[in-house]
């Protein structure tokens, strides 16, 4: 498993953009596909975007798309996620995820067991 580790939260008013990245360790970062999912306050966890180990393919919940973009750099083991036009129901707890997989199409990634996550770090769009 890879120990992941996020950062670039923070406040931030409707409009605004900010970006997350996460780094990964160890030396497959290349042989990971990698999701963000965020979970607001009294919700369940929810898929945000995924990416494919080459970068290839990304899939984006419907109500980010257009808005968020999900890539990596492998390498520097890190995934990000660039987030514009952000809503006040985007604020959430962002949280980086990783699975060990060469799978070259990330549309079913929303559901897939990831298995290795980070801590997450805290979003807030005010209105």
């Amino acid at each position: 498993q890879v120990q992941l580790v996020e950062s670039g939260g923070g406040m931030v008013q409707a409009g605004d953009s900010l970006r997350l990245s996460c780094v990964a360790s160890g030396r497959s970062f290349s042989s990971y596909a990698m999701g963000w999912f965020r979970q607001a306050p009294g919700k369940e966890r929810e898929f945000v975007a995924a990416i494919t180990w080459s970068g290839g393919s990304t899939a984006y919940a419907d109500s980010v798309k257009g808005r968020f973009t999900i890539s990596r750099n492998n390498a520097k083991n890190t995934v990000y996620l660039q987030m514009n036009s952000l809503k006040p129901e985007d604020t959430a707890v962002y949280y980086c995820a990783a699975k060990r997989t060469l799978i070259t199409t990330a549309q079913a990634m929303g559901d897939m067991d990831f298995g290795s996550w980070g801590q997450g770090t805290q979003v807030t769009v005010s209105s």
